[in-house]
C-alpha cells in the first residue's frame, strides 16, 4: 500500500516508499560498513542459554566469560600427579638415610596416598635403577648381624623377615653364613663373663643365657658357650682360644 501527497501545482505524487526491513543489500552503501566487529549481542550476554538466538553478526569463536578453562576431572588429575611426585620425593629421601626393602617402599608410599597402581608402578622404576634390591639388602643385614653384632641365625633370621624381606630370598643369604655358630657364642660369652665377676655362678649362669638367646644363640650352643666362658673366667683364663 502507497500514500500520496499534493505538489504545489496540486497534483498528486507518490509518497517515497520505506521498506519495512530496512535497506536492501543491494541499496546499502557501501560506506556504511563498518571494519569494526560489532558488539556482543545482548542475548548472548552471560546467563544466555540460546545461542541460536544470537544477532545475525553473533561470531562463533567468541567466548562466554564464565565458560571454565579446565574441567573437574583434569584438576583432579593434576592433584593426583603432584600428589605422587611428592610421595615418590618422600621415598627418595628414606632411601638416601638408610636401605629398604620392596615391602617397606611400599609401605611408605601408601601411607601417602598413593594408589596400588602407581606406587607398584614407582617400585618398579625404582627397582630398575637399583634403587630397591632385597638381595642385596638380606645379604647387607648379614654381614651386620654377623660381622659387627656377633648375633646368631635365628636373631638375623628374624631381623629379615622384620625388614619384609621375601623367605627365598632370606634364606639364600642365611645360607652364606659361616657354619661356625658355636665359636662366634663362644667369643660373645667370653666377652660378656667378664662384667659377671661381682655376682654368684648361679646368676652370672642365668645372664649369660639370657644374653645369649637375646643375640640368637639358643640351645646347646648357647648353653656349652656360656659354661665355658665362666669356667675360664673362674680360672682366671685371659679369653684367648688355642687352636
Amino acid at each position: 500500500m502507497t500514500d500520496s501527497t499534493e505538489d504545489g501545482r496540486g497534483h498528486e505524487s507518490p509518497a517515497a516508499v520505506i521498506p519495512l526491513f530496512g535497506v536492501r543489500p543491494a541499496e546499502r552503501p557501501a560506506h556504511t560498513v563498518s571494519s569494526v566487529a560489532p558488539a556482543v549481542p545482548r542475548s548472548m550476554e552471560r546467563g544466555s542459554s540460546r545461542p541460536e538466538a544470537a544477532h545475525a553478526d553473533w561470531h562463533p569463536t567468541w567466548l562466554e566469560d564464565d565458560q571454565p578453562d579446565e574441567s573437574p576431572d583434569d584438576e583432579d588429575a593434576q592433584i593426583d600427579a603432584d600428589a605422587d611426585d611428592l610421595a615418590e620425593k618422600r621415598l627418595l629421601r628414606k632411601l638416601r638415610a638408610r636401605s629398604l626393602s620392596v615391602a617397606e617402599a611400599r609401605k611408605v608410599l601408601t601411607q601417602n596416598d598413593v594408589s596400588a597402581h602407581r606406587a607398584e608402578a614407582i617400585i618398579d622404576e625404582f627397582i630398575r635403577h637399583g634403587y630397591l634390591d632385597d638381595a642385596a639388602l638380606a645379604e647387607q643385614l648379614v654381614h651386620v648381624g654377623v660381622d659387627r653384632k656377633g648375633q646368631g641365625r635365628q636373631v638375623i633370621a628374624q631381623t629379615l623377615a622384620g625388614r619384609g624381606v621375601p623367605r627365598d630370598i632370606a634364606d639364600a643369604a642365611l645360607s652364606a653364613v659361616p657354619d661356625d655358630e658355636a665359636e662366634r657364642a663362644l667369643e660373645f660369652a667370653r666377652s660378656r663373663a667378664s662384667r659377671l665377676g661381682d655376682v654368684d655362678d648361679t646368676t652370672a649362669m642365668r645372664r649369660l643365657l639370657g644374653q645369649l638367646m637375646r643375640r640368637g644363640y639358643g640351645g646347646s650352643a648357647a648353653t656349652t658357650a656360656a659354661r665355658t666362658a665362666l669356667a675360664e673366667r673362674d680360672k682366671g683364663s685371659s679369653g684367648v682360644r688355642f687352636r
